[in-house]
C-alpha cells in the first residue's frame, strides 16, 4: 500500500488506512488496533504522501525522510525513541536529514516522524516506499 492511503488524524493517535469514501467523509482503519472510524471532512487530516519536511534549501516529501531511516536502520526500528529528549531527537534527524531547518522543524515533528516510521515497519509497509518512487518515475519517463 502507498502513502497515499496512510492518513494522519487530528486529534487521534497513530496513522490510518484509507477503506473507503461515504457521503460525508470517509472510513478510515486505525494501523495501531484495527479499529475502523468514520471520518468527516470537519476533521483535519493529512495524506502522508503530501507531508514534507523544510531543510535550508528545499522540502523533502516524507517518503525521501523514510527511506533515509529505512537506509540508516537497514529496515529496522529506528535506535531512538519518540519519547527520548529533544537533544537527542535532533541529533539522531541531522544523521537523516542533514540540512534539516532547526527553526522550522520542532522536536515534536521529530517525533512524529520517528513514531510513524516505527508503525509503519512493524505492519511491513515501508516497501511500498519504493514502490511508490518506481511509479513516479516510470511516469515522469513516458
Amino acid at each position: 500500500m502507498s502513502l497515499e492511503k496512510v492518513i494522519s488524524i487530528s486529534g487521534k493517535p497513530g496513522l490510518y488506512k484509507l477503506i473507503t469514501q461515504t457521503r460525508g467523509g470517509f472510513v478510515a482503519e486505525s494501523l495501531i488496533d484495527k479499529k475502523r472510524i468514520s471520518v468527516s471532512i470537519q476533521n483535519n487530516v493529512s495524506v502522508l504522501s503530501e507531508i514534507a519536511i523544510y531543510t535550508l534549501t528545499e522540502e523533502v516529501p516524507l517518503r525521501q525522510v523514510f527511506e533515509n531511516i529505512k537506509k540508516k536502520e537497514n529496515g529496522a526500528q529506528t535506535s531512538v525513541k519518540a519519547k527520548d529528549g529533544k537533544d537527542k531527537l535532533e541529533e539522531y534527524f541531522f544523521d537523516v536529514l542533514p540540512d534539516y531547518d532547526e527553526e522550522r522543524v520542532y522536536a515534536s515533528d521529530i517525533k512524529k516522524v520517528v513514531q510513524w516510521y516505527n508503525l509503519l515497519q512493524q505492519h511491513g509497509m515501508l516497501d511500498a516506499l519504493s514502490d511508490d518512487e518506481d511509479e513516479k518515475s516510470s511516469d515522469e519517463e513516458e
